[in-house]
């Protein structure tokens, strides 16, 4: 179907032998081609190729190449010298606005979703996630630069407002409202905010991006813009391993923002709220909150805070009691994409992997959230708070 792609594998495959592959296993693990041997030939431009081809791209990175072919639900895109690139099925569909008015010899930017090779010989490709991951870049910009816009305002909640950029919802904590917006209410009534919060719904604040956390797909914005000069005054007051007590001033999914003074908020991510696994920040933190938090980093104007810091690490004690090929009970505490978490005591987890089991389906029918059971450890490193475990079966 794509005889130049076919052609451009076919002339390559005739400069490398069998003794190519064993010395580069990157390019044969990623193009699946069956190399051919040559009779009397060795090492012909061999370091020549491997220094002129670039280094192949991994899962996550973003790629660029023409359209070599469209289909009624399939685009394929030419990633020479790696192979032939493909966007079909859901990917197709959720990017399908854009692919309609795609020509062949159009470039594409796109994200590899998964380097092996399908059953086809493509690799598997993303536009959707290509086109969220150049949004989140030119968030960092807008941080950067100080860019402010208008982004309407769809939702209040206690902690402050939910806006609206690029199609992608963030938080303005009501800390960050400039004082015209901000609800003055005397006796801090929880419920009197929220109703005066709302009266802003519907409405667009001109606001700037104070902090993005792609890895959660969140944006953090401030509808106050002090001076960079100011803010970096407040900030050069602290360093990191600072301890300070704030104020919680809003509550996220992935994490509390805590005011240390005006004009100055920082992040506890909720990886950094206990040594244990933590579901919902909401559940242990509410507005107007005090809480004591160790600075772990400044970066860019922006302060990340930590409040597990401050307790004693449960992996160091956990290095004197535990070793490699113990039996040890755990607790399942949550299934996640790679199997299942089970806590051995508090805060100290390791991984059952679901590959010890048929299917998900499997696990999930045999390590029960909540129940106890005994393991084994298979790999327990401290210091990285890493532990694998293997589920030993009832006699």
């Amino acid at each position: 179907m794509i005889t130049e792609t076919k052609t451009l594998e076919d002339k390559t495959i005739n400069k490398i032998n069998d003794d190519d592959l064993k010395k580069d296993k990157d390019i044969s693990n990623l193009s699946k081609i069956k190399l051919k041997k040559q009779n009397g030939k060795k090492d012909s431009g061999m370091a020549k190729l491997l220094n002129d081809t670039p280094p192949p791209p991994d899962v996550g990175d973003l790629v660029e190449g023409p359209v070599i072919d469209i289909e009624k639900s399939s685009v394929f895109i030419d990633l020479h010298p790696f192979g032939t690139g493909i966007i079909y099925g859901k990917e197709f569909l959720q990017a399908s606005d854009v692919l309609r008015k795609v020509n062949i010899g159009d470039n594409i930017a796109a994200k590899i979703i998964d380097k092996n090779t399908n059953k086809d010989g493509y690799i598997e490709l993303s536009l959707k996630e290509a086109r969220q991951a150049l949004i989140w870049s030119e968030a960092e910009h807008a941080i950067a630069n100080k860019t402010i816009f208008e982004a309407p305002i769809k939702e209040a909640n206690k902690g402050g407002l939910i806006l609206e950029w690029q199609n992608i919802q963030g938080f303005l904590p009501a800390s960050q409202l400039k004082s015209e917006h901000y609800p003055k209410i005397e006796d801090g009534d929880k419920e009197k905010i929220l109703n005066e919060l709302k009266k802003l719904v519907g409405r667009k604040l001109s606001v700037s991006i104070i902090a993005v956390d792609s890895k959660d797909g969140k944006l953090i914005f401030s509808e106050k813009n002090p001076e960079k000069k100011d803010v970096e005054k407040i900030i050069n007051k602290y360093e990191v391993g600072d301890e300070l007590e704030g104020e919680v001033t809003g509550t996220v999914d992935f994490g509390v923002f805590v005011k240390l003074e005006e004009n100055l908020e920082g992040l506890v991510h909720i990886s950094e709220i206990e040594w244990g696994l933590v579901d919902d920040p909401r559940a242990l933190f509410s507005v107007g909150d005090k809480v004591k938090v160790k600075i772990i980093e400044i970066k860019n104007d922006k302060i990340s805070l930590s409040i597990k810091a401050l307790k004693e690490n449960p992996w160091k004690e956990a290095s004197k009691k535990y070793k490699k090929d113990d039996i040890v009970t755990g607790v399942i505490i949550k299934y996640n994409k790679h199997g299942a978490l089970a806590s051995i005591e508090e805060g100290v987890a390791g991984l059952i992997h679901i590959s010890e089991f048929k299917d998900e389906n499997d696990l999930r029918k045999i390590l029960e959230l909540g129940k106890t059971y005994k393991f084994k450890i298979i790999i327990f490193e401290p210091k990285e708070q890493k532990m694998t475990l293997s589920y030993q079966k009832e006699d």
